[in-house]
Parts: C-alpha cells; sequence; structure tokens
C-alpha cells in the first residue's frame, strides 16, 4: 500500500442528524491527521468547515428532467462521485446511509472501472428499522451493502437487527459515534439570561431532528405529566420546522415551558446552560445528541430502546418506551435532588470521555481504510 494518507470521499446528508453530524466531524477529523477529504451532498454539511485545510466539498444538484415523473438524487450524485473519484484518484468512498448513497457509491465504481475506489457504508439505523423491512427498498439495500468493501453500525444493537433484517455476505464491523466538544463562546449565565432563564428554573435540553420515531408528542406529554412543571423550561434545539407540534404545545398548556431553535449547529453554547438532556425517541441506533449531553457532564433521561444503553451505561435514567410518568418522576427526582443531578452527569461525562473520544474512534476508520484498500 502507499505511504500516503488514503484520500476519502464522504458522502452524507447535510442537515442536523447524527448521520450527516458523525460524518462531517469524521472528515474533519481525517483531514486533520492528513488525509484529503472530499465531500458530496445537495448542500453543505451545516458543521462543515471549509476553510480547513485538505477539506473540499462537491454540491450536487439534484435531477429535475421533464422525462421523469419526480425529481432524482441518486444518479446526479453518482456522476459527481465519479467524476471526483477519477480525477483527484480517491482510495475510498466512505458513504453513510445506504439509500441512496451506497447504491450511488456502486453506480460510481461501475463507471470507474478497475481503478474505482473501494466503498465503506456506515448504517446509522433508518436503513435497517424503517427502510429495511420495505419491500419497495429491501433488495436495493442488500445490494448495496453486499457490494461494499465493508460495512459498519454505529452499535451492535443495530448490527443485530441489520443482520437479521438483510441476508449479507460478510461480517459487520461496529464502530460508534465519537464527538469533539468546541469551546463554549458564552457562559451559562450569559445564555440563560438571553433565554430568559430564571434562577430557580430547571432548564431541560432536547436536540433532533424531529422525525416522527424522535417522539415531539411524548416529550411533551412528559413535561406536561411532570409534578414541577412550573419549574421546568423545555429548549429544543431542532433540526426541522417545529410548527407540526404547536397545537399540542397550546393544547397541553406550555406555551411558557418550550424555547425553540431551529437550525442551531452550535450545540456547545446550549448545553452548558441546561441541566439535564430528555430524549424521547422510539427508535435509536445510537443516540449522538445524548452522546453530546453526556460531555456536557449533564444528567440524561431517555427510553431503553436500539443503542441508547450501550452509549449511557448505568449513567443516566433510562425507561420503557411509552412510560411518560416515569420519565416525568425522574425529571422530578433530579430537581429534587441537585446532588444526584451532578453525580449523574459526571458518570455520563467519565464514560463519554473513555469511550467515545475521537481519539479512540477515528483510527478505527483509519484499520478499516487501510484494510479494505488491501483487498
Amino acid at each position: 500500500m502507499e505511504s500516503r494518507a488514503p484520500r476519502i470521499g464522504i458522502t452524507c446528508f447535510p442537515l442536523i442528524g447524527g448521520s450527516g453530524i458523525l460524518a462531517t466531524a469524521l472528515g474533519m477529523e481525517l483531514a486533520a491527521r492528513g488525509h484529503e477529504i472530499h465531500f458530496f451532498s445537495h448542500a453543505k454539511p451545516v458543521r462543515l468547515d471549509l476553510s480547513l485545510p485538505r477539506i473540499h466539498f462537491h454540491q450536487v444538484e439534484v435531477g429535475h428532467a421533464t422525462v421523469f415523473p419526480c425529481p432524482d438524487y441518486t444518479l446526479p450524485l453518482a456522476v459527481k462521485m465519479a467524476e471526483i473519484g477519477r480525477s483527484k484518484a480517491l482510495d475510498i468512498f466512505h458513504v453513510h446511509y445506504a439509500v441512496p448513497h451506497a447504491t450511488a457509491a456502486f453506480l460510481a465504481t461501475e463507471m470507474i472501472g478497475p481503478s474505482a475506489p473501494k466503498v465503506v457504508t456506515t448504517l446509522h439505523g433508518t436503513d435497517t428499522t424503517l427502510l429495511g423491512p420495505n419491500p419497495q427498498y429491501r433488495a436495493a439495500i442488500e445490494h448495496a451493502l453486499n457490494h461494499s468493501d465493508a460495512v459498519t453500525t454505529v452499535s451492535e444493537s443495530l448490527r443485530a437487527q441489520t443482520e437479521e433484517i438483510f441476508r449479507l455476505r460478510d461480517p459487520i464491523q461496529v464502530i460508534p459515534n465519537f464527538f469533539t466538544p468546541n469551546r463554549s463562546t458564552r457562559s451559562r449565565a450569559e445564555m440563560r439570561c438571553e433565554l430568559g432563564i430564571g434562577e430557580r428554573e430547571f432548564l431541560i435540553l432536547h436536540m433532533s431532528n424531529l422525525r416522527g420515531t424522535k417522539r415531539i408528542d411524548l416529550l411533551l406529554r412528559i413535561i406536561a405529566a411532570s409534578s414541577q412543571r412550573e419549574r421546568i423550561r423545555l429548549l429544543i434545539l431542532a433540526g426541522a420546522s417545529f410548527d407540526p407540534f404547536r397545537a399540542l404545545v397550546d393544547e397541553l398548556g406550555l406555551r411558557d415551558n418550550v424555547i425553540v431553535r431551529e437550525d442551531a449547529a452550535v450545540v456547545e453554547d446550549f448545553l452548558p446552560a441546561s441541566d439535564a438532556g430528555l430524549y424521547t425517541s422510539e427508535n435509536e441506533s445510537f443516540g449522538l445528541s445524548i452522546l453530546e449531553t453526556l460531555f456536557f457532564a449533564k444528567p440524561v433521561i431517555a427510553f431503553r430502546i436500539g443503542g441508547i444503553p450501550e452509549v449511557v451505561g448505568d449513567a443516566a435514567s433510562l425507561h420503557a418506551f411509552g412510560d411518560v410518568n416515569g420519565m416525568a418522576a425522574s425529571v422530578d427526582a433530579l430537581i429534587d435532588s441537585p446532588g444526584t443531578a451532578k453525580e449523574m452527569g459526571q458518570r455520563g461525562r467519565e464514560r463519554a470521555e473513555k469511550l467515545f473520544t475521537a481519539d479512540r474512534v477515528v483510527p478505527q476508520y483509519e484499520a478499516l481504510y487501510r484494510r479494505v484498500i488491501s483487498l
């Protein structure tokens, strides 16, 4: 193998969500380690810093040919990946999500021919949990995975689900997500003042893309069920419009409790200002927002589903899915016992720093790249 660092193309979704955030962070960490990184997406990933050395971004225009009944992204993406893969002599296409990204990578390698980059596909959950059982997608996903040179998942839970649904040729490797906190630009007091949070108020943070699986309805009902709801403020960092949930906010009488910030890409200013994180997903393969919360030593309350127990260990309060009253009781307990909340938060930070740092995780991807290049 050549002594130079592999040249890597990373394909991801650009919006706020675990897969895009992880892919972006991975690319920037790899660039800092000497790799040349080329990003492919229909828009610039929200956390991508294009001023960094060895970082390149190739925007893919969604196709709108009148001959087709609907817009197409897969074919324009494949063409762009083939063009850059060939001209820049990329060694790896690392795609996040099988559909449409691994499918586009397969087409791109077919266009390039024998010198094509190897393909690494990382699954983040939706491919398996939502699309995998759907007969409209299952065969395409299975084909893309079996034509990848390596497949990874972000948790043992997701690996087990994937192997149960798809007939795969090779074993799946688990490489977890990681997080590298940036410095906060504002103090806790400054941020709470800006948000209008009083000294006695308990600020609960929720960060997500607001998709249906995040169960924002349950999130709001938990706050409504708390015996101390008058002291609670819920800050939602939303990766999509919150408008569909405003009627429920009013129905539950939570208008004075809920604060929404849409497209807030910099979480480091909000996390220090919070007192706890509350997460209500019905499916969660890892929970990157939970990991971000742990890194800032904030106690976490969540449902015991998917890969969440692998992330938090014993450093969180976990409940059976749908246990709104139990979650509300845990919120009340944290408000009543600041010492317990602080101790739980500290345990969480220690676990995050031990298992989920870039220094621990990124070398696992580098070793995987070296292995597939040598195939």
